[in-house]
C-alpha cells in the first residue's frame, strides 16, 4: 500500500511569492504535481488569498508596464489602453451585424462591417 504526501497550507503559502502565480512553479517548489497544486490552491482559503495576492501583484506589475508603454508612445500600447479602458469614452472596437430572414423559417442572413479603429503601423 503506498502513502500519499501530505502538504501543509504552510509550503504552498512560503512557494507562492514570486510565481507570478503560475501553478507549475508553486507545484515545483513544494515538490508535488500541478493536479495537487491546485487542489491545495482552490481548496484552502488561506492558500487561495495567497495565490491571489500574487496574481493581483503581477497585474499590478501588467499594468505598470502597459502604462510606461502608453507613456514611451507605443501605438500598440495606445490603441490596447484606449480599447479597453478608454472604451466608455467611445473608443471600442465593435462589428456591426444586421440581420436579415425571410420571416419563413428560411436562411438568416448575416453581414457585419468592421470598425474597427485604425490600424496603420508606424514602424
Amino acid at each position: 500500500m503506498s502513502t500519499r504526501n501530505q502538504y501543509t497550507a504552510q509550503q504552498f503559502i512560503d512557494a507562492i511569492p514570486g510565481t507570478g502565480g503560475v501553478i507549475t512553479s508553486i507545484a515545483r517548489r513544494v515538490g508535488c504535481d500541478w493536479h495537487t497544486a491546485k487542489k491545495y490552491l482552490t481548496e484552502y482559503p488561506t492558500i487561495t488569498r495567497a495565490w491571489d495576492n500574487e496574481r493581483e501583484g503581477m497585474l499590478d506589475m501588467a499594468e505598470v508596464a502597459l502604462f510606461k508603454a502608453v507613456k514611451d508612445g507605443e501605438q500598440w500600447a495606445v490603441k490596447f489602453f484606449l480599447t479597453t479602458i478608454g472604451k466608455q469614452r467611445g473608443y471600442v472596437e465593435r462589428v456591426e451585424q444586421q440581420v436579415s430572414g425571410t420571416g419563413d423559417g428560411g436562411a438568416i442572413v448575416l453581414t457585419w462591417a468592421d470598425t474597427n479603429m485604425n490600424d496603420t503601423d508606424t514602424d
